[in-house]
């Protein structure tokens, strides 16, 4: 296999939020795609939160592209002069108000969607959490804590009790995973 041959690129919009690309594309084989869009955005941190009781701690919120109400594990983008543990300890004080003295544990990085975004999401373990502050949370923001029990979490996602989202998913199972090497 071999990649393709990026032969022009023009920016259909630019957003704090994210990028929009547009690439014409030779493939090995000799085809051409004249409009390839690329979605560019910044990389991403999430965390399943585990509290000393053993309730992971989510967060519900309004996902206007779903048109619904989902649970899911505190996430958000890395600032500028972050480092990825900072990224994610900040978005988890601001959305939960919650925090721990243990340090986040990597899960794994993964490509968010490589058909059409270039941005990666690093997922990670936070364990032993307390409630230390209010939430912090953006003007855009409204969201909803809930806590439950980390074990019955795994039986909400399976008997699809709730609605998520696939990184939630993955990382809970991740984390299951992760605890029981333990």
């Amino acid at each position: 296999m071999k990649a393709w041959l990026t032969t022009n690129s023009e920016y259909l919009y630019k957003t704090p939020f994210g990028n929009l690309r547009k690439d014409a594309c030779k493939l090995p084989n000799g085809i051409t795609i004249d409009d390839y869009y690329v979605n560019e955005f910044a990389d991403w941190v999430n965390a399943v939160v585990i509290t000393k009781d053993h309730q992971i701690v989510l967060v519900e919120q309004y996902r206007h592209g779903g048109q619904g109400f989902y649970l899911e594990i505190p996430a958000g983008k890395i600032e500028e002069g972050e480092s990825d543990e900072e990224g994610i300890l900040r978005e988890i004080r601001e959305e939960t108000g919650y925090t721990s003295l243990e340090k986040p544990i990597l899960l794994g990085e993964f490509m968010v969607n490589p058909a059409t975004q270039n941005n990666k999401i690093k997922t990670f373990l936070l364990t032993d959490a307390y409630k230390s502050v209010e939430q912090h949370l953006d003007e855009t923001e409204e969201i909803e804590v809930k806590l439950i029990e980390f074990e019955k979490f795994g039986d909400l996602i399976r008997n699809q009790e709730i609605q998520t989202q696939l990184f939630t998913a993955s990382a809970y199972y991740m984390a299951k995973a992760m605890l029981t090497e333990r």
